[in-house]
C-alpha cells in the first residue's frame, strides 16, 4: 500500500484532471503508484498538474526502493528522489563498466610473518585468513588503508615449540572463527577485540567447521562428532546440540535464517539434517555415490553426487532437497565429471551455478532443470565459484580467476596466480579472491627458517579488487603507501628498507 506522508500535498493540488472527471489527489496519487519510471516521464508531459503529480517525491522514493536503492533511507532524507534514482542508475552503469572492462584497483593482501597460507574466508569485505605459523589475520577492505586487529590465540606465545597450523577460518557480521590442526576452536567478537570471547577443544583433529551467516552458532566437525555451540541472549556460550555419525564429515554447513542452529552434514555417500529432535536424519543416501560438493539456503539444500559412470547409466549430478519436506525436488547436470563446487545461497532466484572437473561451469534454472549455458572455463577443473545477476566469476586449480557475462557467455577478463583458487567472494563493486596452496610445507625450505624469502612462490595470496567510482582514487594508492606506521614488526625481503616500517 502507498504510504502518505504530510508534505507530499505541500503542492496545494486538491482534485487532478482525469479525462472529464476530477480526481482527488491522493486517489490520482494511488493510481500513479502502479506506473514505471518511463510511464510517469510521459504522464509528467500531458499538463502541469500531471507533471506536479507524476514528480511527487512518494512515487520516486517508492521507486528507488523497489529498484534496491538506499534500502535504509527514508523518505525525508533526499529532497528529490527523481535525482537521486537518476544518480543511483547511472553509478550502477558505471560499476558494471568498471566491472567488464577491469577498471579499479588490485591490492594483495600479505601478511609475511603467517608463512604459508591455510584458509581464507570473508563477510562484507572484511577478510580472515589463517596460516601455517597459527596467525590469525583480518583486513578490512572498507576501509581505505586495509587495517583490521590481528587476533590472538588463546594458547599464545608461552606455550613452548611451534603453533599448530590453522585448518578452517570464518567469519560472518559480529564473529571470527578459527580451527587449529590440534582440535582447538578460538572465536573472537569483531566488536570486542583481539582476545577470543569463546574457546572450546576437540580429541581429534577437524574436518569441517561452519559458522552461521548470522548471529552466534558454530559447528564442528571431528572424528564421528558433530558438535554446535552457540552463545545465548546474555553472551554466555554452550554446547547446544551433539550428534555421533558414523562416518567421517567432508562438508558442514548451518542453515541461515533459522531460529535454533541446524547443521546440514556431507560424509562420505550420505547427507544428514541434524536437527536436536530428529538426531541423525538422513537426507540422502545412495551406497557407493559419495558426495562431491555441498552448499545451502534457508530452504534447500543443493550437493554433487558421483555416479556409477556411463556403464550403468548413472553420471554425476548435483541434487536439490527441499530441507523442510526431505524431498528430493530435482536432478540436475549429467556429467562424466565430479562436480567439484556449487553456490546456490549466493545465486538469484532460482538459479544455480556449479563447477566442474570436466573444467566447465553451468548455470541451471532450477524452474526448467536444465543448463542456462556452460562455460568452457578452467583446464585442470574448477575450484570456486559465484554469480550473480549479469555476471560469473569462477576460480580453478590452475589459479586462474574468469570474469564472465552471463547473458553473453564470453570471457570478460582473467587473473592468474600460482596456487588454486579456493575462495570467490564479491558484491556490486568488490571482489576477493585467495590462492591457497595445498602443499602446506613446501620442499626445500625449513618451516623454522626466519628468512622467508624461501617461501614466498610457496605462501599463496590473496586479492582485493575495487571497482566503486567513489573509492577508485583512494584505493588505487600502492599498499605499502597506505600503511598507518601501526606495525611495528615487518618483512622487507632482506633489504635494508626504511619505509615504510621505520621509527618516527
Amino acid at each position: 500500500d502507498l504510504i502518505y506522508f504530510p508534505f507530499s500535498s505541500q503542492n496545494e493540488i486538491n482534485e487532478v484532471p482525469f479525462f472529464d472527471i476530477q480526481l482527488p489527489y491522493e486517489l490520482a496519487l494511488n493510481i500513479f503508484q502502479y506506473l514505471g519510471r518511463t510511464e510517469l516521464g510521459r504522464c509528467a508531459q500531458v499538463s502541469k498538474t500531471w507533471k506536479i503529480l507524476a514528480e511527487d517525491e512518494v512515487l520516486w522514493f517508492r521507486l528507488c526502493q523497489q529498484e534496491g536503492y538506499l534500502p535504509d533511507a527514508s523518505i525525508s532524507d533526499c529532497s528529490c528522489w527523481k535525482l537521486a534514482l537518476q544518480d543511483c542508475r547511472a553509478k550502477e552503469r558505471t560499476l558494471r563498466t568498471n566491472w567488464k572492462n577491469r577498471i579499479g584497483a588490485v591490492s594483495q593482501l600479505q601478511y609475511e610473518l603467517g608463512k604459508v597460507l591455510c584458509d581464507v574466508h570473508s563477510c562484507d569485505g572484511v577478510v580472515i585468513a589463517g596460516y601455517t605459523s597459527g596467525d590469525v589475520r583480518l583486513w578490512d577492505t572498507r576501509t581505505w588503508d586495509y587495517t583490521a586487529p590481528i587476533l590472538e590465540p588463546v594458547h599464545g606465545s608461552a606455550d613452548p615449540g611451534p603453533q599448530p597450523h590453522v585448518s578452517f577460518v570464518r567469519i560472518n557480521s559480529s564473529l571470527a572463527v578459527a580451527a587449529y590442526e590440534d582440535g582447538t576452536v578460538n572465536v573472537w567478537s569483531l566488536m570486542i577485540g583481539r582476545e577470543p570471547i569463546h574457546h572450546y577443544q576437540h580429541n581429534q583433529r577437524i574436518q569441517a567447521l561452519a559458522l552461521g551467516s548470522e548471529g552466534a552458532a558454530i559447528a564442528t566437525a571431528s572424528g564421528f562428532q558433530v558438535k554446535v555451540e552457540s552463545a545465548d541472549d546474555r553472551g554466555y556460550w554452550q554446547t547446544t546440540a551433539q550428534f555421533e555419525i558414523q562416518k567421517l564429515v567432508k562438508f558442514l554447513h548451518l542453515v541461515p535464517d533459522v531460529g535454533s542452529p541446524v547443521p546440514i552434514a556431507a560424509a562420505e555417500d550420505t547427507v544428514y539434517i541434524l536437527k536436536a529432535e530428529e538426531p541423525g536424519k538422513v537426507l540422502h543416501s545412495v551406497y557407493g555415490q559419495p558426495v562431491t560438493c555441498l552448499d545451502v539456503s534457508a530452504n534447500e539444500a543443493a550437493f554433487g553426487v558421483k555416479g556409477f559412470g556411463w556403464l550403468l547409466n548413472e553420471t554425476n549430478k548435483i541434487l536439490l532437497y527441499n530441507l523442510e519436506t526431505g524431498q528430493c525436488l530435482t536432478k540436475l547436470g549429467s556429467s562424466l565429471g565430479d562436480f567439484t563446487c556449487v553456490n546456490l545461497q549466493n545465486c538469484p532466484p532460482w538459479m544455480l551455478v556449479t563447477g566442474n572437473k570436466d573444467r566447465r561451469v553451468r548455470v541451471y534454472d532450477l524452474r526448467k532443470s536444465k543448463s542456462l549455458c556452460s562455460l568452457y572455463a578452467h583446464h585442470l577443473g574448477v575450484s570456486a565459484v559465484q554469480m550473480d545477476d549479469w555476471k560469473i566469476v569462477s576460480g580453478g586449480e590452475e589459479g586462474l580467476v574468469c570474469v564472465w557475462d552471463q547473458r553473453m557467455g564470453t570471457k570478460l577478463w582473467e587473473m592468474h596466480a600460482r596456487h588454486p583458487v579456493r575462495h570467490i567472494w564479491f558484491n556490486t563493486h568488490s571482489l576477493i579472491t585467495a590462492n591457497i596452496p595445498d602443499e602446506k610445507n613446501p620442499r626445500g625450505a625449513s618451516i623454522m627458517d626466519d628468512d622467508l624469502t624461501a617461501h614466498r612462490r610457496h605462501r599463496g595470496i590473496i586479492y582485493a579488487y575495487e571497482f566503486s567510482v567513489d573509492q577508485l582514487v583512494r584505493e588505487s594508492v600502492l599498499p605499502i603507501c597506505r600503511s598507518s606506521y601501526d606495525e611495528v614488526i615487518g618483512y622487507n625481503y632482506n633489504i635494508g628498507l626504511a619505509v615504510p616500517y621505520d621509527n618516527i
